[in-house]
Formats: C-alpha cells, structure tokens, sequence
C-alpha cells in the first residue's frame, strides 16, 4: 500500500510533475506520438525522439514543424537495437513512452513479418535498451485494445481476460504484452537493487486532428468530404471504443505519474477508452463526422472477402477509474467536433505555428473539461 506521502507525491497534476523531466518517445513522428510530444512540450519536458520517417504525408509531426520543438531526435528503426540504445543512453530520460509500432490491422496481412518484427522484437529492443540505461525510472508500453482474444461477446474486456489475436498485428500486441510482463517480472521488479515501474497501456480507437493513416475512418471521412464523394464504410455495425487520443494520452501520462511514485503498485496492465454508455458503431461516428463537417453522405461498403476484422470490442475502464481515477473528459460528440475542426484549420492552408497554437490550445480546452470534472491528474 501507498503511504499518505506517496499519495499526496501522487497526487500532483500533470504540470507539476513533468516540468524539467526528460522524456523518451518511440514513435515521435506519428499521429500519436506527436500528440504526445505535443503535451509534453507543453509541460515543461525535454523530449526525446525516436523512430521512423512520419508514415504518411501529411503528417501532423510535420504540419506543426515538431522536429525544431524536440530536445534531441533520432530518425531510426525500433529494430535496430544498437542505434536505439545509443539515443537512449545519449538522451539519459527519467521515463520512456513506448509508441513505435506497425500499426494497422489491415497492413498487418500484407506485411505479417514486419509487423511481428516491428511490434515485438521492437518491444524487446526497447526494454533491452532501458536495462542499459540507468538513468530511467518510468517505462509506459503502448499495445492495444486488440490484444484480447476476441470472442465477439457483449461483455468488455479487462486486463485479467485472456490475451490472442486472429490477425497478425492483434497477435504481436497480444506478444509485446508477454514480453512486457516477462522483463517487469525477470529484470525490473527491484533485481539487483534496481526497480523501474514498467506498465502496459491497452487503448481504444483514437481519433483527432492530424491523422491521415491509411484504413482509418476518420482520415477516410475528411478525405471524401473534401472531394465531394460520398464516403465509403467498409464495416458499418462495427462497434469500436472510440475516444479523442488525448483521452488515451492523459491516462499514460497519469499512468506515468503513479508509476514514477509506486512502481511496485502500478507495474501492470491499463485499459483506457470510453465510459460505458458512450459506444458507438462505425456508422455512428460517420454520421458524427458528416453533422460536425456541414453536409456529406456515406454508404456501405462492405467485402465479405476483404481480411477479418472485429466487429464487436469493448473495454472495461473499471481498473483504470478505480485505482487511478482517470475517466474520459469527452463524450464522443465532442471529440469529433474538435476532431473535424482541426482538419477545417488544416485544409484552410494556416501555417505550422497556427496549428501548433491549435493543438495547444485542444490540449488546454481538454484539460478544462477535465478539471471541471475533477478528474485525479488535474488536480
């Protein structure tokens, strides 16, 4: 158990506690390792990145010119193990957000190895990395919701339920969590003198401003509107945990937090996503998406030959709200509308500091309807 100083420690905002920490973020470059490194900027960390090129063009990373905003930043494979060692010995963080990853389902059938490659052995990399690295004290692993073994049951998810995966990356999420559970286990649960709070976080769906990434709905939504064709919906009655990606964002800075102040209670498993009367089907979030743009139409377009994806997922936030008191700050309504409104910014040509004030400013706007619900880590 905590003592009342550890939670009082614990209790800090945000804020508070990651001004000045140094932060490594695999994964900088994309969607929501921009984000990310977004927030985190606005905290008062000195970030540190790692990973690929940005995976689609445009980019956000690129639309808010976020390489001039890090402390340092390496363009490189999570798979190269030595490269990823040396950034990180040079970077020296206190905490590691692991965000590099494959990450689309779809993507996953066409490039199978790569994305066991990329997703596990891209987790070990890392985790290798941060036992050569004394300096780090707080790891956050990203998997996903899709690590669950999907039995397509009304019933939602918690971390205890059995892990699978009927597709190649649901499968290597499903892996990074055994692999994460493994070195928590064998090499930082204070071996040798040493602990590192290490967590996996589990999120749902995530939309936002700045996504462009191929098979996903919102990028398809805005893309179609601004073409004037009807948009195309691949799987309608699909249901998905949809939630703004700063609703995830904010549960593994705060997952962060406590794990910084008491690993040993909070190196585990942690779902994020929406509260339980805010789930909504594919078809829903179109028809969000075409209210907040102004006009629009979709229609089905479902393949009963295209690859296998779940039609049915839901998680259960009950660990998540009880033991960090973290809760969603939006409703889903609300997320599409900034959601859309930041692509309106974007197509209406403003420059990179433009839209770097308007992530601030989501992040700033979100934070509020947070505290206003008096959520733990704003206060």
């Amino acid at each position: 158990m905590e003592s009342l100083d550890e939670m009082n420690q614990a209790a800090h905002s945000l804020a508070q506690f990651f001004d000045g920490k140094r932060v490594f973020v695999t994964g900088h470059t994309g969607f929501m390792g921009s984000w990310l490194t977004i927030w985190l900027n606005a905290l008062g960390s000195r970030v540190f990145g790692y990973a690929l090129n940005p995976p689609t063009s445009p980019s956000l990373f690129r639309a808010v010119d976020l390489e001039n905003r890090l402390a340092e930043h390496w363009i490189a494979d999570i798979r190269d193990f030595s490269g990823l060692g040396t950034a990180m010995r040079q970077a020296e963080p206190d905490i590691v957000f692991h965000l590099a990853a494959q990450p689309l389902v779809r993507e996953s059938y066409r490039a199978p190895r790569e994305t066991f490659d990329a997703n596990v052995m891209g987790t070990v990399n890392l985790l290798e990395a941060i036992r050569e690295t004394p300096s780090v004290k707080t790891c956050v692993v990203v998997t996903s919701d899709k690590c669950y073994r999907n039995r397509e049951w009304e019933f939602s998810y918690r971390e205890e339920d059995e892990l699978g995966g009927a597709d190649p990356y649901s499968a290597s999420k499903a892996c990074a969590e055994i692999v994460v559970q493994a070195y928590r286990i064998s090499f930082f649960a204070n071996r040798g003198g040493r602990s590192v709070g290490l967590a996996s976080a589990r999120a749902g769906n995530v939309i936002g401003g700045g996504d462009w990434a191929k098979d996903r709905i919102i990028p398809d939504c805005v893309l179609a509107l601004l073409a004037g064709q009807t948009i195309k919906v691949r799987s309608p009655r699909a249901m998905r945990p949809w939630q703004h990606v700063l609703e995830s964002l904010s549960g593994y800075l705060w997952l962060a937090v406590k794990l910084w102040h008491n690993p040993e209670r909070y190196s585990e498993a942690w779902n994020f996503g929406p509260v339980a009367d805010d789930w909504h089907s594919v078809r829903d979030l179109a028809d969000m998406v075409i209210a907040a743009w102004g006009n629009g139409a979709w229609a089905d377009a479902s393949d009963p030959m295209a690859p296998h994806e779940a039609s049915l997922l839901r998680l259960s936030i009950d660990r998540s709200q009880a033991s960090l008191g973290w809760l969603p700050a939006w409703r889903l309504q609300t997320a599409v509308e900034q959601t859309v409104g930041w692509y309106k910014l974007f197509y209406a040509s403003h420059s990179s500091s433009q839209l770097l004030r308007a992530c601030e400013a989501t992040v700033e706007t979100y934070t509020a309807a947070a505290r206003a619900k008096e959520l733990a880590w704003t206060r």
